[in-house]
């Protein structure tokens, strides 16, 4: 079986000069993990709920969520995102994807 076969093909896509805080509120919205990163049509980065909270650092420090939200508007997309994507091309064998993301510790695989 290939990727083709089991891959999400409705995407939600943000732009790098978005706001951390429009990541945030898709994914917890769409109860996703990860948002691809474009730049017009190419993918550039990948932002994760991991990234979301190494950025929001004023939540560790004992701020509320106003003000965590605030920081959020702060700070664009490009500045917190994942710029080395690994991907997979649509006919990969599933279990090839499957290796991929265990070898190299990832949640997810775009396909592109």
């Amino acid at each position: 079986m290939n990727v083709r076969n089991i891959m999400v093909t409705e995407l939600v896509t943000l732009h790098v000069d978005e706001e951390l805080s429009l990541a945030s509120d898709i994914m917890n919205l769409a109860r996703i993990r990860h948002l691809p990163i474009v730049e017009g049509e190419r993918l550039v980065g990948i932002i994760s709920q991991r990234d979301l909270f190494k950025a929001s650092l004023a939540s560790v420090m004992g701020h509320d969520y106003a003000e965590t939200r605030e920081h959020l508007k702060s700070v664009a997309i490009r500045d917190a995102m994942v710029t080395e994507v690994i991907t997979v091309g649509p006919d990969t064998d599933v279990q090839v994807a499957g290796r991929i993301m265990l070898e190299k510790k990832i949640g997810c695989l775009p396909v592109v």
